[in-house]
């Protein structure tokens, strides 16, 4: 039943080891179901209609019962008429023969016709892909359970790895432990890969940053065959006949797309732009440990700007800022920034905080968010430490690098604090809001946080807030990431990393309270 050889992948081999190596087989049993599906058959209403909506055509028979769409159809695999409801005046329905019987689905129309999730441009073609899915889904269920137990993946990586450059499709590497895979400066070793063609990708690829990243994918249409890229089986249906990656271009079936691994290497040529791009899609596209914005803009304040008074906090032209912007979206890490061309250190600490500010999910990621608040509130300063190391293990790599190196160049602005005038407290303050944003909706359940914990009346939050401040002033001993980057258990007391979490908080509920009662 199934498959035979159809077509292989465009392109052979990377080497020479045929013995090693076969190119997979596309699977073709799905295929030749679709080509033996039953073909629409409209049947046209012998009269005139009277208020026959406009966008349907003589298939539409009016008000008529089922019984009777049924003796219309009788006899007739894959015949399809169209009915007012007798029971619901003003509703559609497809009456449509398939295996002996009559199926009646409820019709809709906004622009396009539909009974699912699937919209098309005519009724003919919802037809079509309906007598499809129904052919294929009934003589091949089971065989479409087990599509994904032998899957080509694991045998090839991507299938799209022979039709681009190898290096761009290898992201799979072993899965070492978060303080390993940040601290070295070149790449880990990596485990046995079975596949030759992910070997010669590892070959190719030497200063590849093994970042895990889910793939990206959206519902999409094919033109003309197209087989999966997981279970080598055919993609059936006239539209949205699977999904595919819209970072690094991989297709698969819906079902498939379930088990495919967080593996994603995106492709520069999907990559539009750097800023508003995710932070790890970015890093992996370029296959750089940092995003470039980051590395570039932190590189130059380091050569010319640690002494500029109020830096980070004294704004740059905001046309400036954006100059910078548009060079990195457009030249990438060959953007000049340098003395020449912007000589007020200024705008390119602004271009940095509105990269920061402009990550569709910040540094700090929206689900650790909540948990870096409750470790905040520890009120021990020990357990504290332990509660906030525990979630900064739960970031994801390349954002924890980032903040990592972020935090290393911080610290070196406050070592400079007597010509800048920029302390921990202050660089909290600005970076806090940057780093570091709420979910959505979620400051009306912080605000019941407050409630909970009796910061109603303007008293009370100030208080707490000044509390705050004067615990991290005095005595909040905070993680020291470079001890942890070099996989250090013991901590460090210095207030001067990871400063922003108690500032941010107090921020954020002052932020609130103004919110909701100002």
């Amino acid at each position: 039943m199934a498959a035979s050889s159809n077509s292989s992948l465009s392109g052979s081999s990377v080497s020479s080891d045929a013995e090693e190596y076969q190119p997979p087989i596309w699977k073709s049993y799905l295929y030749q179901l679709q080509q033996e599906a039953p073909r629409p058959k409209r049947i046209i209403c012998p009269r005139e209609v009277e208020n026959r909506p406009k966008y349907y055509g003589r298939e539409f028979h009016g008000i008529i019962s089922r019984e009777q769409a049924d003796e219309i159809l009788a006899g007739v695999e894959g015949a399809y008429i169209l009915r007012e409801s007798q029971r619901q005046p003003g509703c559609y329905t497809l009456a449509l023969r398939f295996g002996n019987q009559t199926l009646n689905y409820r019709l809709f129309y906004d622009g396009k016709h539909f009974v699912g999730e699937k919209r098309f441009e005519s009724i003919h073609d919802l037809v079509t892909d309906g007598l499809i899915t129904l052919y294929i889904e009934t003589k091949a269920s089971e065989y479409i359970s087990k599509m994904t137990t032998n899957p080509i993946y694991e045998h090839i990586g991507y299938a799209t790895l022979l039709r681009e450059k190898v290096s761009r499709r290898l992201s799979r590497t072993k899965n070492e432990s978060r303080k390993a895979s940040v601290t070295s400066e070149e790449n880990t070793p990596v485990e046995k890969i079975t596949s030759l063609v992910r070997r010669a990708a590892l070959t190719q690829n030497d200063n590849h940053f093994n970042y895990e990243k889910a793939h990206n994918f959206k519902v999409h249409t094919f033109r003309g065959p197209h087989w999966c890229e997981y279970c080598a089986n055919f993609m059936w249906g006239l539209i949205a006949q699977g999904v595919r990656c819209s970072d690094c271009g991989l297709n698969v079936h819906k079902q498939c797309s379930k088990y495919v691994p967080n593996d994603c290497q995106p492709d520069l040529k999907r990559i539009k732009r750097v800023y508003c791009c995710d932070l790890t899609t970015l890093v992996k596209a370029h296959n750089t440990q940092r995003p470039m914005v980051v590395d570039s803009c932190i590189r130059e304040i380091e050569a010319r700007g640690l002494k500029s008074e109020g830096l980070y906090r004294v704004s740059g032209f905001t046309e400036h800022i954006e100059d910078v912007k548009m060079a990195f979206d457009r030249d990438g890490d060959k953007a000049d920034i340098s003395a020449s061309i912007y000589p007020d250190i200024n705008i390119i600490a602004g271009a940095l905080k509105l990269y920061f500010r402009d990550l569709p999910i910040p540094v700090i990621t929206y689900d650790t968010y909540s948990k870096f608040i409750e470790a905040a509130k520890i009120s021990n300063p020990d357990e504290r430490l332990e509660a906030i190391h525990e979630v900064l293990m739960l970031l994801p790599a390349a954002h924890y690098e980032t903040l990592r190196y972020l935090m290393i160049h911080l610290k070196k602005v406050t070592l400079h604090e007597k010509e800048n005038f920029m302390n921990a407290e202050n660089l909290g303050i600005v970076f806090g809001p940057t780093l570091m944003r709420p979910p959505e909706d979620s400051t009306l359940t912080t605000l019941n946080d407050m409630r909970k914990e009796e910061f109603l009346d303007c008293t009370s939050i100030s208080a707490k807030l000044q509390m705050d401040a004067k615990m991290f002033r005095e005595s909040l001993c905070l993680i020291d990431i470079c001890l942890f980057v070099e996989g250090k258990k013991k901590v460090r007391k210095n207030p001067l990393t990871l400063y922003l979490l108690p500032c941010l908080r107090c921020i954020f509920l002052l932020r609130s309270f103004k919110q909701f009662y100002c």
